[in-house]
């Protein structure tokens, strides 16, 4: 196994409860496993993992560990609660192997009814005035989006509810609509949100209270909005999350919870437990962001994802393999991954 490290600008900086991002920085992983070569990307996001520093630690202690026990000793030196990147770098990489060593994509490893593996996917509608909401709505909409996220709860509620509102006229009621306020709402306020979305059709509310808040968010269920947990997994575990009532809807970001392999065995824990599973990316590379569509292309029925994350990049590991195309993304053809280890940089 060997890691390289690279780093890619963004066409945005991106303001995070850890500072500004302008850059998304992490490691390629390359692996000879099973007379196949398999890839994988680890690249952490301040606040939401391991820092890079961290991650780049634990990379060099797993290939210690595979060097002289394997590679099942070096997974299990990788704990997802404190390393999930890189984690999800290592177990990446020896998933993408083993299917192909199979011969199926990694969907089709995950689910052998997986077929083509075709996913919905979301745009999300960043904060921004109402005209600005409502043009980048409808921007969307042209585009073939049929599911829409908005950004909320950076302002006064009242603003949020009016985008709401004025998004819903702008896209009619056939356009899916959601909104995630990241945990910015009190009781108070969410309780009054959840009201007001509710009035126009909102499906769900992403992570309206702090991620700490379970029981404030059981609450909230049960009134006409679906309540979505993010955030929560955080702080709690999985385990807690489906014991405490709090959730209609789980996402599930692989580079947090500490591979792929990780998150399609949460989503179908979820879906056990009578909640629905959405798998989003945390503005990941080409790699990480092909990983994320075979997870969703593997959970039957799955819901739009927040995986049309490509954007956000204005350079990549390699050309994007999972492009959206009319509010859709086909995880790739071809075993494992679906992409040429060799148009990778080593």
């Amino acid at each position: 196994m060997t890691c390289r490290r690279f780093s890619l600008p963004l066409s945005t900086p991106l303001s995070t409860a850890a500072g500004t991002i302008e850059h998304r920085e992490g490691f390629v992983a390359r692996f000879d496993h099973r007379d196949a070569v398999g890839i994988g990307e680890a690249t952490p996001l301040p606040g939401w993992t391991e820092s890079l520093d961290e991650c780049e630690r634990a990379l060099e202690t797993a290939l210690e560990t595979y060097t002289e026990d394997g590679h099942t000793a070096a997974l299990l030196e990788l704990d997802a609660n404190t390393v999930p990147a890189a984690r999800h770098g290592f177990a990446t990489a020896l998933l993408d192997a083993d299917a192909s060593a199979d011969g199926v994509s990694l969907a089709e490893w995950f689910d052998a009814d997986a077929g083509s593996g075709s996913v919905p996917v979301n745009a999300t509608i960043g904060d921004g005035t109402v005209d600005e909401t409502v043009e980048a709505a409808r921007s969307a909409v042209a585009d073939g989006f049929d599911c829409l996220k908005l950004k909320v709860g950076v302002g006064e509620l009242a603003t949020d509810l009016e985008r709401v509102h004025a998004v819903r006229a702008a896209v009619g009621r056939d356009v899916t609509l959601r909104v995630d306020a990241n945990g910015a709402w009190d009781r108070t306020t969410a309780s009054e949100a959840i009201d007001g979305l509710a009035e126009h059709g909102v499906q769900y509310a992403e992570q309206p209270l702090p991620a700490e808040d379970l029981a404030g968010h059981a609450d909230l269920r049960h009134r006409g909005v679906e309540i979505a947990l993010d955030e929560a997994l955080r702080t709690h575990t999985a385990a807690e999350v489906f014991g405490s009532d709090a959730a209609d809807v789980l996402v599930l970001k692989p580079m947090v919870v500490g591979g792929p392999g990780n998150a399609h065995t949460l989503a179908m824990r979820a879906r056990d437990a009578g909640i629905e599973p959405v798998v989003t990316t945390t503005i990941d590379g080409a790699i990480a962001r092909a990983a994320a569509v075979h997870v969703a292309a593997a959970i039957p029925a799955v819901r739009p994802c927040g995986l049309a994350t490509a954007s956000y990049l204005d350079e990549d590991l390699i050309d994007d393999p999972v492009p959206v195309t009319d509010g859709r993304i086909t995880a790739p053809d071809g075993p494992g991954l679906g992409i040429d280890p060799d148009e990778v940089s080593p």
